[in-house]
């Protein structure tokens, strides 16, 4: 298939710039992938389409206020610094804006003197990786100090409350964006989720902003896929093999979940305990190993995740949905309204 089956028109007005209130008051589309049917619903409604027995996936991904801005010792130039993935002894890779003021052996001031680093190294693709002169565990708590959340590009308004850009179940801190499907669901919907008969389990996976860069290669199978961190624990490989041997369905909340279950069992051939990084690419022709019911966002035009999406509902499905969404004013992206896909 070729990147560009995956484009589709998108009038610039229909980007969400800023989170729905309250959280599952968000429009839900519902596209059945047998025949191609779609309602229209609101986000609340998610939970008269899970059955009891069903397993509900969620990545507990938290993000890091990785937005930072350092000084250039040297010259007292700014420099813009997004912090990508933690590596070992302190070493994190980011993005640098300029990345020209970034050489090898610069060093930067952050928060008028609260931390320094030093570019130690410049990867293959233009990536710094930065040697952060504090302990390891320190630079979460400065980053909260300092850090302004990673908003994507199409975000231009500036988001007041930073919690809104986390998920209500978000725990363990490593992401450069958000799992965005999560963010429709609210605490009080959860435990009725759970009320209903539904089990409920996590497994983390921390989003690259690779997530939004765009395919540059005319045919799909040659675009090389990032590298994300996941695990998933013996408990949550458990319940969801439970699921599977009752004949119950997984319902994968987001590509991000999705991705790592997938990962996990063409991986090892079954779901189970596991921590490892995952490039899987999953475009159309994929056979999915695990995943029963996706829900997921509106997302880019010929981006991995429409591919994936287009993957699990089916080609024409996908691209019909989407012309759909547009003409009925559905709301994109991150902040944007969702999708159910059975």
């Amino acid at each position: 298939m070729k990147t560009s089956d995956f484009f589709y028109e998108l009038p610039q007005n229909l980007i969400a710039q800023t989170p729905i209130e309250p959280r599952d008051a968000s429009r839900l589309m519902v596209l059945h992938r047998e025949n191609g049917n779609i309602e229209h619903k609101i986000f609340r409604d998610v939970i008269d389409y899970l059955n009891p027995g069903d397993c509900l996936v969620l990545n507990d991904t938290r993000v890091i206020p990785a937005r930072i801005y350092g000084v250039k010792k040297e010259t007292g130039a700014v420099v813009e610094f997004l912090l990508l993935k933690q590596k070992e002894n302190n070493v994190w890779e980011c993005l640098c804006k300029p990345g020209k003021r970034a050489k090898v052996g610069t060093e930067f001031v952050f928060g008028d003197g609260l931390v320094e680093c030093e570019v130690v190294d410049i990867t293959d693709d233009g990536n710094r990786l930065i040697s952060m002169k504090c302990d390891k565990k320190e630079i979460y708590n400065i980053l909260d100090k300092i850090g302004k959340m990673p908003l994507p590009p199409y975000i231009t308004e500036e988001l007041k409350n930073g919690e809104r850009y986390q998920t209500v179940y978000s725990r363990e801190l490593g992401s450069a964006a958000a799992p965005t499907a999560g963010l429709h669901f609210t605490k009080e919907m959860l435990k009725k989720i759970e009320e209903k008969g539904v089990k409920i389990c996590y497994v983390t996976l921390h989003v690259g902003l690779g997530t939004f860069r765009p395919v540059k290669v005319d045919d799909v199978t040659q675009h090389k896929m990032h590298s994300e961190h996941y695990s998933i624990s013996k408990e949550t490989a458990d319940i969801i093999n439970e699921t599977k041997s009752n004949g119950k369905r997984v319902i994968a909340v987001g590509t991000t979940s999705t991705r790592t279950l997938e990962s996990v069992a063409t991986k090892n051939g079954c779901i189970c305990e596991d921590e490892d990084d995952t490039s899987i690419f999953i475009y159309p022709g994929y056979e999915f190993k695990c995943v029963d019911v996706q829900i997921t966002n509106f997302h880019l035009p010929e981006s991995t995740l429409i591919m994936l999406v287009s993957a699990f509902a089916g080609y024409d499905n996908t691209m019909n949905a989407y012309k759909t969404a547009v003409a009925e004013k559905y709301r994109f992206f991150s902040f944007g309204d969702c999708m159910m896909i059975l």
